[in-house]
């Protein structure tokens, strides 16, 4: 299990527990925070799973490529900690993740 700290758009923060190979994003839905909408389930076709992710874990994740860079573009919260949180694969490395749901455009 990989633990993930969720700070929702109100500032209520929760730490989960998820199994290793599920995205942030399935991890955020099963804990129940209805503001993540992931509209497309994971397919990286929209961006309503954005996320704010801790700058000091940056390195550790995955390289964005060019279908979710494009995406993000179309979020006005967009910064440099901005990632679509389906396409963060748990891995034992991220263990302690803390992520910030990002405000809906």
């Amino acid at each position: 299990m990989v633990k993930l700290v969720i700070v929702g758009r109100d500032g209520e923060e929760r730490t989960v527990e998820a199994e290793e190979g599920m995205s942030v994003m399935e991890a955020i839905r099963d804990a129940g925070f209805d503001e993540l909408l992931a509209l497309c389930g994971g397919c990286c076709s929209c961006a309503t799973c954005h996320v704010h992710v801790d700058p000091a874990a940056l390195d550790r994740l995955p390289a964005i490529d060019g279908d979710e860079d494009d995406l993000l573009d179309s979020s006005s919260h967009r910064d440099a900690c901005s990632r679509l949180s389906c396409q963060i694969p748990l891995r034992p490395e991220l263990d302690g993740l803390r992520v910030r749901i990002a405000e809906e455009d």
